[in-house]
């Protein structure tokens, strides 16, 4: 009786793999993205209630330029006290504009003070058509002298503190000139709003 003989290489069975493995030499699996569920969750649209979803900040009636910032020291018993003085203009470019001044402990509380300071002297300025003024005008406050006189076409030629007082209260096609050697902003400011109280429309 004949027997059928097996060849050994058909009675071993292919060696199993654990579940996961990769075979060497076989195309990797797709590995899910790290952080693909995360990425997926966040996302990058607007979410409700978010920043997307704010409402843009009103912009304020009146433009403010700090044009002098001072820290002034006191001796005190115990040592030097520190305190801030500050020069705000404030404008609507339409023909308001106020100069305010304002003393604090810190930066914040003097700027605080000087805007409302600049709110109380609001004034308006009487312009032409065209933004410039009437008539040319001059006056003296303090140490500081100031002229205003009308020219057109030329534009806003001026400098020091009366650039920013005249840029904020709309006034344009002028030439300014300061007949002073001194550099205190405030009064310079002060002055060109002396200057500009003077006009009168015809």
């Amino acid at each position: 009786m004949e027997q059928e003989v097996i060849p050994a290489a058909s009675t071993q069975e292919a060696p199993t793999q654990p579940v996961g493995a990769e075979s060497v030499g076989a195309a990797p699996t797709a590995q899910p993205a790290r952080g693909g569920a995360r990425g997926a969750i966040r996302g990058r649209g607007s979410r409700p209630g978010g920043r997307n979803t704010r409402a843009p900040r009103e912009r304020g009636e009146f433009d403010q330029v700090t044009i002098d910032a001072r820290r002034v020291a006191r001796v005190m018993a115990g040592g030097r006290r520190f305190n801030f003085s500050l020069v705000v203009v404030i404008g609507d470019r339409k023909g308001r504009v106020g100069v305010g001044l304002g003393k604090g402990v810190d930066t914040a509380l003097a700027i605080d003070k000087a805007t409302r300071d600049a709110k109380k002297h609001l004034f308006t300025v009487p312009r032409t058509k065209t933004g410039s003024i009437p008539h040319e005008v001059s006056s003296k406050y303090a140490s500081s002298t100031v002229e205003i006189i009308p020219s057109t076409g030329r534009g806003l030629v001026a400098g020091s503190a009366m650039r920013t007082v005249l840029d904020l209260a709309g006034v344009t096609d002028v030439v300014t000139k300061i007949h002073t050697r001194s550099k205190n902003k405030l009064t310079i400011a002060r002055a060109t709003v002396e200057a500009l109280k003077k006009l009168r429309t015809k």
